[in-house]
C-alpha cells in the first residue's frame, strides 16, 4: 500500500508592525525623555543624557530591525524561524514534535489587535517557541495543528500519557 504525501502551502509569517510599537516603545519614551532633558536650559552637564539618549536610541533601532528581519515559515513537515541581522541563523522544528499551543494577549497586544502564540515541542533546542506580532484573526494554531497531526499520523508518533 503506497501513502499518498499531502503538501500544503508553506505559510510565511511576520510580525505586524504594531509589534513594533509594543516591543520598542518604552525605549522610544526613555530616549525622548533623556533627549528632552539634554536640552533644557537649566542642564549644564548635557553629555550624559545626549549619549544615554544616542544609545537607547541604537537599541531601539536594532530592536526595530531584528523583527523586520524575523520570519517564521510554516512548510509541510517543519516550522522554520529565520533570525538575525548581522548573523542569521535558520532553526528547524519538526512538526510531529510539536505537542501543545498556547495564545496569549497581553492589553497593548489587545489594542493593535494581535497576539503572540506558543509552541511546546520535544525539540531540543526550542522547547518552547514565541510566535509574536500575529494578527488576531489569523487562526495560525488551527493551521499548524492541523499540519501536526498529519505529521504525526504519516510518522506513526502516537502520545502516550499517564493519565
Amino acid at each position: 500500500m503506497q501513502q499518498t504525501v499531502r503538501r500544503f502551502h508553506i505559510i510565511t509569517l511576520r510580525p505586524h508592525w504594531g509589534q513594533y510599537i509594543i516591543s520598542q516603545g518604552f525605549m522610544f519614551l526613555v530616549s525622548l525623555v533623556l533627549f528632552l532633558v539634554a536640552g533644557h536650559e537649566a542642564i549644564t552637564f548635557k553629555m550624559p543624557f545626549l549619549i544615554l539618549g544616542s544609545v537607547t536610541t541604537l537599541m531601539m533601532l536594532y530592536g526595530c530591525l531584528y523583527l523586520s528581519k524575523l520570519q517564521f515559515i510554516v512548510s509541510s513537515e517543519q516550522l522554520i524561524i529565520q533570525h538575525g541581522i548581522f548573523h542569521r541563523t535558520s532553526d528547524y522544528i519538526e512538526l510531529y514534535r510539536i505537542v501543545d499551543f498556547c495564545e496569549q494577549r497581553c492589553i497593548m497586544e489587545q489594542l493593535f489587535g494581535l497576539k503572540t502564540i506558543s509552541i511546546y515541542s520535544g525539540d531540543r533546542t526550542n522547547p518552547k517557541l514565541d510566535i509574536y506580532g500575529v494578527r488576531e484573526k489569523l487562526d495560525v494554531v488551527g493551521i499548524i495543528r492541523e499540519r501536526v497531526e498529519y505529521n504525526k499520523q504519516r510518522r506513526g508518533v502516537y502520545e502516550i500519557t499517564n493519565r
